[in-house]
């Protein structure tokens, strides 16, 4: 994309962004403290085609704050992380949009902006992603009382890589893989995955994902701690999950793994299977298939879950 497209698809995104939303707020997660970090003056942030529009190049991390609206606020809250196969982020179809379907019912939606794993910024580039995930729920969950949020209804969402680092939140939202500065928990609520990478197994991973994360040759035991349907325990939260059984870039497997672990430790979940829809139709509105309904159902099951009652007015 040249400069002026570039330009014209910004000030488009603003402008959109703008007049949707409320006011907004941008944090920078890691207050310029980014663990882990390799300074790399080369390396700078850019926006990377028109069609479903990436983020490239994250140095800095940050979240962007969707308050719900005042009147209808259920007192829940969402980090999403957009998909983008951990070399883009899908900051439109699967974040700005995302954003506003979820204060349509009445939730906060925190964008989680999230380092691509590189070794040239990153001394460990396969823990990023989750330390900034474990940060943004820590974050969401500091601020609670301030942004009107029920600490114990802060939930994580992703997308396809996105999905990888929700269920990755998910399941080691207890390791240590930085030093917080207080004792928060990043575990979250519970979790939506959209056609999520679960696995880092060949069989049925998605290799974009797997080597952007974990390299060409990563050693088993890498390849099994990211696996994260074999990380599920009795503390995982419950799940919400959907996936077209025509995905040609995720297999579906990935996501009837997570729940078949779910089911045996006994933990709530719910998995929507498709016909058809693909990969990366994020809220499904421009599609009359059957997977353009997942929304309707998740939002029933957020509601069953008691995560969609409006809070007391006082």
């Amino acid at each position: 994309m040249n400069l002026r497209k570039k330009l014209f698809v910004l000030a488009g995104i603003i402008m959109i962004t703008t007049s949707v939303f409320g006011q907004t707020q941008v944090i920078d997660i890691w207050n310029g403290k980014v663990p882990g970090s390799i300074p790399n003056p080369d390396y700078k942030e850019r926006i990377d085609s028109v069609y479903w529009i990436k983020i490239m190049g994250v140095t800095k991390p940050t979240i962007q704050v969707y308050p719900a609206p005042v009147d209808k606020n259920t007192g829940t809250a969402v980090v999403v992380c957009p998909g983008g196969g951990y070399y883009g982020i899908s900051f439109v179809n699967e974040g700005t949009e995302v954003a506003k379907w979820l204060n349509k019912l009445g939730i906060t939606a925190v964008i989680l902006h999230y380092r691509l794993p590189d070794d040239a910024i990153m001394i460990n580039k396969s823990i990023a992603p989750l330390q900034d995930g474990q940060e943004a729920m820590r974050i969401v969950r500091r601020n609670a009382k301030k942004w009107g949020i029920d600490p114990h209804k802060i939930g994580i969402m992703g997308f396809s890589a996105g999905g990888h680092i929700a269920s990755t939140v998910s399941t080691h939202f207890d390791e240590k893989v930085y030093e917080p500065k207080d004792s928060t928990s990043a575990r979250p609520d519970f979790s939506l995955l959209v056609y999520p990478v679960i696995s880092m197994d060949t069989a049925i991973t998605h290799m974009g994902s797997r080597e952007s994360l974990l390299g060409k040759n990563p050693v088993p035991d890498m390849v099994k701690y990211f696996s994260n349907a074999l990380q599920v325990t009795a503390k995982t939260p419950p799940a919400f999950m959907m996936h077209s059984i025509d995905d040609g870039v995720v297999p579906v497997q990935n996501s009837i793994e997570y729940a078949l672990e779910m089911k045996k430790h006994n933990i709530p979940c719910e998995l929507h299977i498709y016909e058809r829809g693909g990969h990366g139709y994020g809220l499904g509105k421009w599609s009359a298939g059957t997977e353009s309904t997942w929304t309707e159902a998740c939002e029933k099951w957020l509601k069953v879950k008691g995560f969609l009652s409006v809070q007391n007015k006082h």
